[in-house]
């Protein structure tokens, strides 16, 4: 190293050493952030905040609370601290997430025998995090779907009729698409198929909450999510998604195809 990097007197004490290690990033907590305890080496996701500490769990279902004052975590391999999330903007009073009266104290209603399907796991955990506390107190279960390609079979299969709805959301349901065929043979009295014109369902989700300017362009052929993270320079989906779903604090953070779409399907299967 060339002597000026130490200034004109090497021997004289800084007031910065620079070989000193630096403190650990300060990382906010998310639900589901996988880190290792750097004292005892325990490695799971975080799946619960108490009094002054986080609670992890590993791959075996284990689950252990360890303290955030002091306290040094590893996050892929680098030391952190864990800090709660900063307050997203308040809501306005007696509201939900989906804009509508929240009922406090309300116990959530016994499940209806009409459900709502999503295509995927993804849409499921956005519907819950926007629509989640009206769909308790309307007693409405919400269950993925691996694709909608077997669309007329689980129709059949649920066997849809009075007081027994089905409602379905489609991912990408435009005139032309795959989807919008697919939907237009299982559609009756007691099914509704809708859906928003987005290619996934992350797509659905404002930008701008997310800190991008754009979804970016995806050349036909390649996986959608696949090059959304290779344009935005996230490496893994999963890291992709957990960024996603923790920008969205209320329907305001989503598209209004995707609000439309939801809101028909909860007023179909809760009509009398």
């Amino acid at each position: 190293m060339r002597s000026r990097d130490y200034g004109s007197d090497v021997l004289a004490q800084s007031s910065v050493d620079a070989r000193a290690p630096r403190p650990p990033r300060a990382v906010e907590i998310e639900r589901d952030l996988v880190v290792e305890d750097a004292e005892s080496g325990f490695c799971g996701a975080v799946v619960g905040i108490e009094a002054g500490g986080v609670i992890l769990e590993d791959r075996h279902g284990r689950r252990r609370s360890f303290p955030l004052d002091g306290g040094v975590f590893l996050l892929d391999g680098e030391p952190v601290t864990l800090i709660r999330a900063r307050s997203a903007a308040p809501r306005p009073p007696g509201r939900t997430a989906s804009g509508s009266i929240a009922v406090p104290g309300l116990p959530a209603r016994v499940a209806r025998a009409s459900r709502i399907y999503v295509e995927g796991l993804h849409d499921a955990a956005l519907v819950e995090r926007v629509w989640g506390d009206d769909l308790r107190i309307e007693g409405v279960v919400v269950e993925p779907l691996d694709g909608v390609d077997d669309l007329p079979e689980i129709v059949r299969g649920f066997q849809p009729g009075p007081g027994r709805r089905l409602g379905v959301l489609v991912d990408h349901l435009v005139a032309g698409s795959k989807e919008s065929r697919i939907a237009a043979g299982v559609t009756g009295e007691h099914v509704l198929v809708t859906g928003h014109p987005y290619i996934d369902i992350w797509q659905a989700v404002k930008p701008a909450s997310v800190g991008i300017q754009a979804w970016p362009t995806v050349p036909r052929g390649r996986p959608w999510k696949e090059g959304v993270c290779a344009a935005l320079g996230v490496a893994d989906p999963v890291e992709m998604w957990r960024r996603i779903l923790a920008a969205v604090d209320s329907y305001a953070d989503l598209e209004p195809g995707l609000l439309r779409a939801v809101e028909e399907l909860i007023d179909f299967v809760t009509a009398p």
